[in-house]
């Protein structure tokens, strides 16, 4: 059982997808600080100096202060936060369509299959073989 899992952990598909995962993740990070920290500071300057990660609707604001006895932390609804994570989404996508497009560029052209004979021609040499 131990050499079959091992075969199995060795096989290209799985260490193709364990590498394609690491770099997703890390793809990942680059992309959340690539939108945090430059994309969403001119979108913030287009829209009057507002910062998209703390819009907020306060349902219920903080009760005391934080560390004491008896505080209730803030309930809101972060869509700023949902904002950025969306224009997160959408370069990711962005991106990923990008290196698809590259990868399926650099792929060989598939030849096609030469063409051979078709149905009606073989039955035509049928017909002409059983008449003989």
């Amino acid at each position: 059982m131990l050499k079959e899992f091992k075969d199995f952990i060795m096989t290209g598909n799985v260490i193709d997808f364990a590498v394609a995962v690491i770099m997703a993740t890390a793809l990942g990070a680059v992309i959340t600080g690539f939108v945090a920290d430059i994309v969403m500071p001119f979108v913030g300057q287009f829209t009057g100096g507002m910062d998209f990660a703390n819009l907020r609707h306060v349902l219920s604001p903080a009760v005391g202060t934080e560390g004491t006895e008896g505080y209730v932390a803030e309930n809101a609804i972060r869509y700023g936060a949902w904002i950025n994570t969306i224009i997160n989404l959408l370069i990711v996508g962005f991106v990923m369509f990008l290196i698809v497009k590259a990868y399926n560029k650099t792929k060989a052209p598939e030849e096609e299959a030469p063409a051979g004979p078709t149905a009606e021609e073989l039955l035509a040499e049928i017909r002409d073989s059983l008449r003989k």
